[in-house]
């Protein structure tokens, strides 16, 4: 029996992972913060016996502790963690409010480090794996998601050191870094005054679906892999960044240009020309 918690397990990559170890036999404990959509997914499930569903907000400690204690209650054990749960805003640095960097913070970054160090034990006795869903926003800048290149690049740090104090006690770490997912998570970006952002979604290349980044982790996770760069974009994206730094502002000034707009001025026509995802 493999048990795996998903975080963020009710939409997007959360729930399309969750489809496919159920289908491959898992025991699920899936947690989100929609109490809703998690009853429609276990239904959708329609297996009781492999499904423990925990309403969780990621930013607070007793919810954290609860999933743990749940987890084990339910099955005894836990072989895989799955750090899922995000959140991402659209918004100039300069006029975001300190609240949602405070927020995109907690949930993409305070989120998984507390479960993880609340999961260890569990994950110690059965010898298991993590899996954190991280950004190619971590490793290059992106205009208009300052908070969650912050965050996303806090996260792979901590996790890369966490995996150099862990992989000797038998426990492995699988760093994922899509690049534009077509997900949910855009479409309650936050904006710069922490209502969901109004304006269209840039991006460069295209979107790639939960389906394809899920079977595309479960492959690199059998093959006990590190690290997941899924598509090519961002791995040229992340090369640009380092070998013509210049060369990649430019880029991503002009494609990126919508994101940084003054929101107080009047409406105009941005150069990228995406239409909008939400």
């Amino acid at each position: 029996m493999t048990v795996t918690l998903i975080t963020g397990a009710a939409s997007g990559l959360g729930w399309a992972m969750a489809q496919h170890w159920f289908q491959a036999g898992h025991c699920l404990v899936l947690a989100d913060i929609n109490a809703d959509a998690l009853l429609r997914r276990q239904a959708e499930l329609g297996d009781d016996s492999r499904v423990h569903i925990v309403t969780v907000d990621v930013t607070n400690t007793p919810d954290l502790e609860r999933l743990v204690r749940e987890t084990e209650a339910a099955f005894g054990r836990l072989d895989l963690l799955v750090n899922n749960a995000g959140i991402t805003h659209r918004s100039p640095a300069i006029s975001t409010k300190p609240d949602v960097f405070r927020k995109v913070m907690a949930v993409d970054w305070q989120g998984p480090v507390e479960l993880t160090q609340l999961a260890l034990p569990l994950l110690e006795r059965s010898k298991g794996q993590i899996i954190c869903i991280g950004s190619m926003a971590g490793w290059m800048p992106v205009p208009g998601r300052a908070g969650y290149c912050a965050a996303k690049s806090a996260l792979t740090q901590f996790f890369e050191v966490l995996r150099l104090e862990l992989e000797h006690k038998g426990i492995h770490l699988l760093m994922v870094y899509p690049s534009f997912l077509d997900t949910p998570i855009e479409q309650s970006a936050l904006g710069a005054d922490g209502n969901r952002a109004t304006h269209a979604r840039s991006t460069v290349g295209t979107m790639a679906s939960a389906d394809d980044i899920a079977q595309l982790i479960a492959v690199a996770l059998a093959s006990r892999k590190r690290w997941l760069l899924p598509d090519r974009i961002s791995r040229f994206g992340s090369l640009l960044w380092r070998i013509a730094p210049s060369l990649y502002l430019r880029v991503v000034r002009r494609k990126f240009a919508g994101d940084i707009a003054d929101r107080t001025a009047p409406a105009t026509t941005t150069s990228h020309g995406n239409p909008p995802h939400e």
